[in-house]
């Protein structure tokens, strides 16, 4: 485990250090300009005070400026982590940096494919950044900046021509401003707003994708084939503009900024209810205020990274090599692109009825239960390298569907439920990082190993092996043990 503080506060470095827990630091320009210091000095004395790796962000947004600046900084110590952007003039950037031996920190990170990307462009680090980003600026600020980009990204994909134009359309501004709108954003949210029915209401929420894909997807493909894909990313561009832009303008980071309590209650409400039962089951953890730094400290932060890891990694290790192999055991070509379609059709019920399930019997059996869907999902996968038969697909399909993708309604609650409090933001979005890091390692290590050994049985295996620990994982981190769910809950009678 390593440990890595932000900030350029010497005198929290110095704290840090006494105690033991730094092992790095990364920094940007705002948090070094707020010490009133050049940036090359404020980095030489934090190298002095921490011996471990500085991460130190370029200001420049070109790629020319940034390997001028890059070289600057890693030459003030040995310990500096040349930091920049995930853009194409950041990538091309770290791809240079690191080919001349300079260390570099990928920022600005929002999804597994983008973690894969800077992986391959050299990045000897990667920083996810949405969480800290609602804790400081509110969920409608992030939310809307990602309907920009996303709206930004389709439209441009209609004007593209060159290969390196669709990975900046598709690939980045797409995949970032997608991500600034994805699960990632809406799990930091959403626990805020509800208590009784989390579970519930978030399943409710995410099990929007698969309506959507449902409802949109067949449509975009009529229009493709009727006035070409450019015009469908245009169609598409304008639907996100139209819904929501405006539509997020509702959003609010907490239900106390317009008089409510969580659940939809009133001060009110709650009197007239009466004694209420507690949900708490460990007054002291529940009442330390948990900052990212505090969080990093604990057995069950790093519990709970596990357990994303592992389950990230068979998620986008089935999702993205399932078709192919499907293709490659003799199922047509149609059944395995409708296999795929019918995972997230089968999502829809799974997430809304497993996240109510979640608010009865607690979030470690809920997060078992999708476990146990990607397990029987690579069980089946591995039986169907002896021919494809139907029965075997169809329990494929239903347990990555149904009970697999239910993980999702359970993502945030885990989290929340442990290290509930104002800073729930980025210490969620840390947790994250684990998550795309095993997003991004899963598809990659399955391709590997297929291209090593001719099939997919050994990735399948790992697959199955992975989520098995994840399952175990959370159970370790253990949220019942800090809050129960509703369906636990004993009622308090007034003495």
């Amino acid at each position: 485990m390593r440990f890595f503080l932000d900030t350029a506060n010497l005198e929290e470095l110095k704290k840090g250090v006494n105690w033991g827990l730094v092992d790095g630091v990364t920094t940007n320009p705002t948090l070094i300009a707020k010490e009133g210091v050049a940036i090359e000095e404020q980095i030489r004395k934090i190298c002095d005070i921490v011996n471990g790796d500085i991460s130190a962000e370029v200001v420049a947004t070109d790629t020319d400026t940034m390997l001028t600046e890059g070289r600057k900084l890693a030459k003030i110590h040995k310990n500096v982590v040349v930091k920049v952007p995930l853009t194409l003039d950041g990538i091309r950037a770290c791809s240079t940096l690191s080919r001349e031996g300079i260390r570099v920190n990928v920022t600005l990170c929002f999804s597994p494919a983008q973690a894969l990307l800077a992986a391959k462009a050299g990045a000897y680090f990667i920083s996810p950044f949405v969480g800290r980003m609602i804790d400081r600026q509110g969920p409608r600020l992030v939310v809307e900046i990602g309907v920009t980009i996303l709206v930004l990204g389709l439209a441009l994909t209609a004007l593209a021509r060159e290969a390196w134009q669709f990975y900046v359309t598709l690939g980045l501004l797409v995949g970032v401003g997608g991500n600034l709108l994805g699960y990632g954003v809406q799990s930091v949210i959403l626990p805020n707003w509800f208590v009784r029915r989390r579970g519930l209401a978030i399943g409710l929420a995410f099990s929007g994708v698969g309506v959507g894909s449902i409802v949109l997807l067949p449509w975009l493909q009529i229009l493709i084939a009727r006035d070409g894909w450019r015009w469908a990313c245009l169609a598409l561009a304008l639907i996100v503009a139209v819904v929501l832009f405006p539509l997020n303008l509702l959003l609010r980071r907490r239900p106390s900024e317009i008089g409510l309590k969580p659940d939809g209650d009133t001060a009110a409400s709650i009197r007239a209810a009466g004694p209420r039962a507690s949900n708490i089951v460990d007054p002291a953890w529940a009442a330390v205020d948990w900052t990212l730094a505090r969080a990093m400290g604990t057995a069950r932060f790093w519990w709970i990274a596990l357990g994303y890891f592992c389950a990230l990694y068979v998620w986008y290790a089935v999702q993205v090599h399932q078709t192919k192999y499907l293709i490659e055991i003799g199922v047509s070509p149609m059944e395995a692109a409708w296999a795929l379609g019918l995972v997230s059709l089968a999502g829809v019920p799974g997430q809304i009825i497993f996240g109510h399930v979640s608010d009865r019997i607690g979030r470690e059996w809920g997060w078992a239960i999708g476990c146990a869907g990607f397990v029987i999902c690579c069980g089946a996968l591995i039986a169907l390298q002896a021919g494809p038969a139907p029965w075997l697909l169809y329990t494929m399909v239903l347990a990555q569907g149904l009970l697999g993708y239910s993980m999702t309604s359970v993502l945030g609650p885990i989290v929340a439920e442990i290290f509930e409090g104002p800073h729930f933001g980025a210490i969620f979005g840390s947790v994250m990082v684990a998550a795309i890091t095993g997003g991004a390692a899963g598809p990659w290590v399955t391709g590997v190993l297929h291209d090593r050994l001719g099939n997919y049985v050994a990735a399948f295996w790992i697959g199955l092996a992975a989520t098995v620990i994840s399952a175990i994982a959370i159970f370790l981190a253990a949220p019942r043990k800090v809050r129960r769910v509703a369906g636990q809950m004993q009622v308090s009678k007034p003495r």
